[in-house]
């Protein structure tokens, strides 16, 4: 027999994207008779033009938030979608090269654009394996994810799918899954769990470095300077951002460790008792499933908005946008025998769901026989899928 095959097609416009692919992946990898692959088709078509435009993407978002919120807004009203998607016809060409070589059994996408790239071919006549979208977002889930048909949209909590069937997705089609995260999240051991902070062990803060390098300054010197903590900090690849933030005077009761890039985000938020940082997808994601609180310590408008209104819906973090109120969430956090940090904990156990991407995985391979192809995806197919959308 041969094995399944699954393509995985993801984008590199805000980490969230990725981190869902590569969980995907692993979560399909681990199922018998699976092949699975991640393919970025934007880095591959046009690599120049991904990297400038990821580069203007961080800028506006760090400097000019609010072009990016009216951007965002527009996009999800806008009745010009299908226009403004057939500009990338290289990309259109490039998928039906995929589907070509690789012949998959089924598409799974963590990037809503492959969605009109696939209606596109569709509208040509050609067959096209299912298609799975992987919302990334919460809440605020912009249009532009199920404006074109799919086989089910997999979102991150009930509160998601409901909005979505509200603007005129068919109920059916909605599984309510969790975001992927790394299988690591599913297979913590019981040594992977912070003291209890109330216990009188360090109460380990990690800080995640993530927005403009004044901010991030100002916000790391107020967090060292507080007393009895143990600091952790993730700077990524600036290496001159490290030495300046090792270079920050400590309270004396407090230990910090300054690292660079690391690959050991949910090992690191699984041992940490808070994290800080701004409420990207994956971070807010990943912190859930770790059960790590989170200082919201910034919010992009658009995207972002409805990861700070999922954590403050179920009492699972608090938003802290200066280095005085996240001073100020620390000390609430772990003061009255860390009641607040308890609550939020609670909170974050009631949505976290750290085997999403095997759960997909098992949905999606459920719903692909064995035999199947490309062929699958006949016309016939096409237009049922098309029905579960409103126009």
């Amino acid at each position: 027999m041969m094995p399944r095959r699954v393509l995985v097609l993801t984008a590199s416009y805000g980490e969230g994207h990725n981190s869902a692919a590569r969980a995907l992946v692993a979560g399909l990898q681990r199922q018998p008779g699976v092949t699975a692959e991640r393919v970025d088709l934007f880095a591959e078509v046009a690599p120049r033009l991904d990297r400038f435009s990821r580069q203007l993407y961080l800028k506006v978002i760090n400097h000019a938030p609010w072009l990016w919120a009216a951007f965002y807004r527009w996009l999800d009203r806008t009745p010009h979608l299908r226009h403004l998607t057939s500009v990338l016809p290289f990309h259109v060409r490039a998928l039906e090269g995929l589907l070509d070589e690789k012949k998959p059994d089924a598409l799974c996408a963590t990037y809503p654009v492959y969605g009109w790239l696939v209606e596109q071919l569709r509208r040509k006549g050609r067959a096209v394996p299912p298609l799975y979208m992987v919302v990334t977002d919460a809440l605020t889930i912009n249009a532009i994810w199920f404006r074109v048909p799919a086989q089910r949209w997999f979102v991150t909590d009930a509160g998601s799918a409901q909005r979505m069937i509200d603007r005129g997705v068919t109920p059916s089609r909605v599984i309510v899954s969790g975001f992927p995260v790394a299988p690591a999240f599913a297979d913590r051991t019981s040594d992977a769990v912070p003291s209890d902070p109330a216990g009188g062990g360090p109460r380990r803060v990690l800080l995640m470095i993530n927005c403009s390098r004044r901010r991030a300054t100002a916000i790391a010197r107020a967090v060292v300077a507080c007393p009895g903590l143990a600091v952790t900090i993730t700077a990524g690849r600036s290496e001159d951002l490290r030495r300046e933030l090792s270079a920050l005077p400590p309270h004396p009761t407090t230990s910090v460790e300054v690292l660079g890039w690391t690959d050991r985000i949910p090992n690191l938020l699984m041992r940490h008792h808070l994290v800080i940082s701004k409420a990207g997808g994956a971070t807010t994601q990943e912190s859930i499933n770790a059960l790590c609180p989170m200082i919201v310590s910034q919010v992009v408008r658009g995207q972002e908005e409805g990861n700070w209104e999922l954590l403050k819906a179920h009492d699972a973090g608090i938003l802290a946008t200066t280095p005085e109120q996240v001073v100020a969430a620390i000390t609430s956090a772990f003061d009255h025998g860390a009641d607040q940090w308890k609550r939020w904990r609670s909170g974050l156990e009631r949505l976290a769901r750290p085997t999403a991407a095997s759960d997909i995985a098992r949905q999606i391979l459920a719903e692909t026989a064995t035999e199947c192809g490309p062929s699958r995806a006949q016309s016939t197919k096409a237009q049922d899928v098309a029905r579960s959308v409103a126009p």
